[in-house]
């Protein structure tokens, strides 16, 4: 019984830790459905975002001890944030990716691995090497049900990756916006002969990934702190994850993001990995995939005319 609860407690870690991995994930799978382009800054934009939260919700909070407004310091702290890095990924579109669309596909991944140690080495730079706490907007006392131990942090994890997951569901399939995206990932061309402006809706798709990269660097500080390189290795893990699920595809990177993180839980005790060696169940989970079904799980094999 004792085993079956531990087990149980691995898999609420994991789906926390997954939620954090799916919402980044979904920056990816959108630029790539787009652009088909790996932005590989994504995850220094991750580590801005975190960066830009703790500055906000400790000059919101100041000296004040009341919870209420701990609690909406936090709330206002991760929207500023969300609109910082929205801007500023519409802003590394707009100067690193944009000039290079007609570029060889080597051009723009260059581009975007110089903009991760722009953005990296400049926050190095401007906080330092040391890792900051981002403190708790409230008492993060462990609820204790049947011997499972959930946290206050963990259930706002899950429940804002939820909610910004159905927003974005909803956002895509219903919204005007939504649907234009949706044409422009699937012809860009043809979308622009039926009125769309494609440039609009990739500088959109940006701001939006990087909007929720900034929610998941931010979710993720609890857990791992915030420092310059915070976002290197979360990013990978999140590509993983939109990789695994399908990348191009928003159900299926937030599948995968879950899968991962619930992988990385369980699998590392279960297999008698050591906590330090976990990050290889990432990179082992993706060469099985390629491997196995290179499309992922929900990605489609595409066939390409010759």
């Amino acid at each position: 019984m004792d085993t079956l609860i531990q087990y149980l407690q691995y898999f609420v870690n994991g789906i926390t830790l997954g939620s954090i991995y799916a919402l980044i994930a979904l920056g990816y799978t959108m630029v790539y459905g787009i652009l088909k382009f790996i932005n590989f800054a994504h995850g220094d934009i991750l580590m801005v975002g975190a960066y830009i939260g703790l500055l906000t919700y400790t000059a919101l909070l100041g000296s004040s001890t009341s919870a209420v407004w701990m609690l909406a310091a936090f709330f206002i702290a991760m929207i500023i944030s969300m609109a910082f890095c929205a801007l500023l990924g519409m802003f590394i579109e707009r100067v690193a990716y944009k000039p290079l669309r007609n570029a060889n596909r080597l051009a723009p991944l260059l581009s975007a691995i110089g903009v991760s140690f722009i953005l990296s080495n400049g926050a190095a730079w401007i906080f330092g090497a040391q890792s900051r706490r981002f403190p708790y907007p409230f008492d993060d006392t462990p609820i204790v049900i049947a011997g499972l131990s959930i946290t206050p942090h963990q259930i706002l994890t899950m429940a804002v990756s939820v909610i910004m997951m159905i927003v974005l569901t909803l956002f895509v399939n219903k919204t005007k916006m939504g649907k234009a995206m949706r044409a422009t990932s699937l012809d860009q061309s043809t979308s622009e002969l039926m009125g769309i402006d494609a440039n609009k809706i990739i500088s959109m798709t940006f701001a939006i990934g990087s909007a929720l990269a900034a929610v998941g660097g931010i979710l993720a500080s609890f857990d791992f702190r915030v420092y310059a390189s915070m976002g290197t290795m979360t990013g990978l893990k999140a590509f993983v994850a939109a990789v695994i699920g399908g990348i191009g595809n928003i159900q299926g990177a937030m599948i995968g993001g879950i899968l991962l993180g619930v992988l990385e839980s369980i699998g590392a005790p279960l297999l008698g990995i050591p906590s330090a060696l976990r990050d290889t169940i990432a990179f082992a989970a993706l060469i099985i995939i390629l491997l196995v079904r290179p499309e992922g799980i929900l990605g489609k094999n595409e066939r390409e005319k010759v």
